[in-house]
């Protein structure tokens, strides 16, 4: 059931959606449906809910235990194949919700902006990781890289809603990981937390 109403808001977003349609969709009546749920907030909660953990939280763990660029290519291309066979070009979910209300909504932004700083943080591991083992650029912070990912991420999944061509979507990754890809000449880099500056290789 609750699948379901994932399946309805996904397809519609909150506002649109009406009781009628998620009855529709759940095979439920009026009464059910609030009895299980509650009110159409509730049940839109519930969803995303399901949605990020299903979805988001998976694919994180999927590709957390490969090496850095590695974890930041396969999400990507990951996000792109589920976007390019999406014949109803649905997009994400959370990205639509940030999208529709989450500037003007206090109880849904901490939940999208808490999945966005998730996925950011993922990055940021990778990003970490591949620096340190030598495969990711140091010529730039370690967080503005882990940013750069997530904004070409959000891009990407805006981009897939109304223009979904391979082409546009793989070029958006691929000028990414090209970004990331450690140089032979790069100098040192001190973490932005010690005040980062890139400071030239000395003998």
């Amino acid at each position: 059931m609750l699948d379901a109403a994932v399946a309805c808001f996904w397809r519609h977003g909150f506002d649109a959606t009406s009781i009628r349609d998620l009855i529709g969709e759940t095979g439920l009546t009026a009464a059910s449906l609030y009895n299980a749920f509650g009110d159409k907030r509730s049940l839109f909660r519930l969803a995303l809910e399901r949605y990020i953990e299903g979805g988001i939280g998976q694919r994180l763990a999927r590709y957390q235990e490969v090496s850095p660029l590695e974890g930041v290519r396969g999400y990507l291309r990951d996000v792109v194949e589920r976007s390019l066979n999406d014949p109803a070009n649905k997009g994400c979910m959370v990205v639509n919700a940030a999208l529709e209300f989450a500037t003007r909504d206090s109880e849904f932004r901490p939940m999208i902006a808490g999945t966005f700083a998730r996925i950011e943080a993922f990055f940021l591991d990778c990003v970490r990781r591949g620096q340190h083992d030598g495969s990711v650029t140091r010529a730039l912070a370690d967080e503005d890289l882990a940013r750069h990912c997530l904004a070409v991420l959000m891009g990407v999944r805006v981009l897939a809603r109304i223009r979904p061509e391979r082409a546009v979507l793989d070029g958006a990754v691929a000028a990414l990981l090209r970004s990331l890809e450690a140089r032979p000449d790069e100098g040192l880099l001190i973490s932005r937390n010690d005040h980062a500056e890139i400071r030239p290789d000395t003998p």
